[in-house]
């Protein structure tokens, strides 16, 4: 690629043609400040925070959308940028509602941020039209409160990155509002409870609904047991919440600070995932060996169930009927573990820390209580942000904890279970077991890097003994909708599919920690997280879910063998062709 020679703040730089200002001055390691800016996402120079002086040019620059070319001379911190990006931000406050100290974003508020480095010390320097409208509380797995809302439309841009367009920019100048068609509830819309739009907004006006409130009080009810599992990328990312670097694993440090909050029992998803690898596996074979409802695909995200059931209820029957390691875990709690201490199912209440706002939803699916009509597998999904927040809450200091262990008899993982928060995880580990099966051994290379990375569709071929498996993996909606819309068209031909509705999978879900657009811009974040659960799994003795000791008492002591009669009671559920 050519290079272009420009000038920053009166150096020389030589920076790729194509390049905005913006790109530029981050090459020269000099910041310009966004709210509106999100890299591949949001790109349409709204807010005016990013304003420069170009020589020659009649007014300033929005940096995010204007290219670069020979001999440019920028400046970006001169008196005039900074008084007109501190008006830029006193008019986004005058209509903002500053309520900062009961705000969730307080301390993470991109705008308070800036707010802070420009000096806004008058809050009422504009006073704008206060449009005040009551909360969005209408889904079971976010709220959206746009008195917060300050109209980057950064939310949009990821809705529309998803393929889904459940929201928008409504009515013009002052009555501008985000909201959904015939400003419908987002609960009766399509929303499929990605959360994308969470981690990209930049302050209040989107979160998650909170669960801790609830899950306090079961822990402070002595007559109540209160058990937790956390899924396999939380420890690849909650750290972040508590100042670790993108990719720090801290799974002791995360057990340890669980372990002070006073929960019954502290476990590791993983285990489940195995025993999810184990049905899911099984039920490929069999119907790859039948020639039926092919392509499998698999189920552990509920927004991507949700995207089905909504968008391709045809598909349905294709769906792994097998239920998600979350919920496996709940409903293998309150039925094989109650059964062996001798609890009451009633007055168990199990929790799970997930990634994912779309797991709040999953949580109260039908056929998703094992132990019997009115006893839910899981009472309670918490994202990491609310995990991170009630350790914060306790007093706990957790970056000087000691590591401890996840409490047996859940505690053994294999690194296929660990892998499942990258998208193609589910997809390796299911063709590590799947292999075994046919095969009758373990594969030499367990490791399957066709299927690993962030490409938005990937595609493998296995040859098994005499057996050819061509699979396909994907992640994001929208990438989602062009892979099955070429299967639904004879384009291409698979027999097994792994969909993750976040991008990235898991690592990048929408109850992940929230990164501003300045470390979204420079970090691959969903690379950075994966490469924590792949390190864990190469480093692991127990590679494939089916030599997993514990997984092989489950069977032995409860279950019978994978596909039993037994195990479809408790570990499968059903699918609603809801159509649009």
């Amino acid at each position: 690629m050519d290079n272009v020679n420009i000038k920053i703040n009166g150096r020389d730089y030589s920076v790729p043609a194509g390049s905005t200002i913006l790109d530029a001055a981050r090459i020269a390691k000099v910041d310009i400040p966004t709210l509106c800016y999100l890299k591949d996402i949001n790109e349409i120079g709204a807010c005016r925070l990013c304003l420069v002086e170009v020589k020659g040019a009649r007014g300033m620059m929005a940096a995010c959308v204007t290219p670069v070319n020979e001999g440019m001379e920028i400046l970006t911190n001169t008196e005039k940028v900074q008084k007109m990006r501190k008006t830029n931000l006193e008019l986004v406050l005058s209509t903002h509602e500053k309520k900062c100290l009961s705000c969730i974003r307080s301390q993470s508020c991109e705008l308070q941020k800036l707010c802070r480095d420009y000096g806004v010390d008058d809050e009422e320097h504009f006073k704008g039209k206060m449009l005040r409208t009551p909360k969005d509380e209408s889904t079971a797995f976010l709220v959206r409160d746009n008195d917060k809302c300050i109209l980057c439309r950064r939310c949009v841009g990821a809705c529309k990155m998803q393929g889904i367009g459940a929201i928008a920019a409504l009515d013009r100048g002052f009555d501008t509002h985000i909201g959904s068609a015939f400003e419908m509830p987002l609960g009766a819309t399509s929303c499929i409870g990605c959360g994308q739009c969470v981690v990209a907004c930049p302050v209040g006006a989107l979160y998650e609904k909170d669960d801790t409130k609830a899950v306090w009080q079961a822990l402070n009810d002595p007559s109540k047991h209160v058990a937790i599992c956390t899924a396999p990328s939380v420890r690849a990312t909650i750290g972040e919440c508590f100042g670790y670097e993108p990719g720090t694993d801290v799974e002791g440090k995360m057990v340890a600070a669980i372990k002070r909050l006073g929960f019954d029992g502290v476990y590791d998803m993983n285990l489940t995932a195995d025993l999810t690898i184990m049905e899911e596996a099984h039920e490929f074979i069999e119907r790859f060996t039948k020639g039926e409802k092919l392509p499998l695909i698999t189920s552990c995200s509920p927004g991507w169930i949700k995207f089905c059931e909504h968008y391709y209820p045809e598909l349905t029957d294709n769906l792994s009927t097998c239920k998600s390691p979350q919920q496996m875990f709940g409903a293998m709690y309150k039925t094989y573990y109650a059964q062996k201490r001798g609890l009451d199912p009633a007055d168990i209440v199990f929790v799970s820390a997930i990634p994912c706002t779309a797991k709040k939803f999953e949580v109260r699916r039908p056929g998703q209580s094992a132990a019997g009509e009115g006893i839910f597998d899981v009472d309670y999904a918490i994202t990491t942000r609310e995990l991170a927040r009630m350790i914060e809450r306790a007093g706990i200091n957790f970056r000087e904890l000691e590591d401890e262990e996840f409490d047996a008899p859940f505690g053994i993982r294999s690194g296929a279970g660990e892998i499942f928060g990258a998208t193609g995880g589910v997809m390796e580990a299911a063709l590590r077991t799947a292999a075994k099966t046919i095969l009758g051994t373990n594969l030499e290379e367990v490791d399957l890097p066709d299927v690993r990375g962030t490409a938005p569709i990937k595609y493998a071929q296995y040859k098994l003994g005499d057996v050819t498996v061509n699979v396909a993996v994907t992640s994001g909606a929208k990438n989602a909708r062009e892979l099955l819309d070429k299967v639904k068209a004879g384009e291409v031909k698979v027999d097994f599919i792994e969909v993750m509705a976040c991008p990235g999978g898991c690592v990048n879900g929408g109850g992940q920690p929230v990164q501003s657009a300045a470390v979204r811009a420079s970090v691959d974040l969903k690379a950075k997280r994966a490469q924590v659960l792949y390190k864990s799994d190469a480093g692991n003795k127990i590679r494939c879910s089916h030599d997993n000791p514990a997984v092989q008492k489950i069977y032995d002591d409860y279950l019978g063998s994978p596909g039993s009669h037994k195990a479809h009671e408790i570990l499968h559920t059903f699918y609603i062709k809801r159509g649009l």
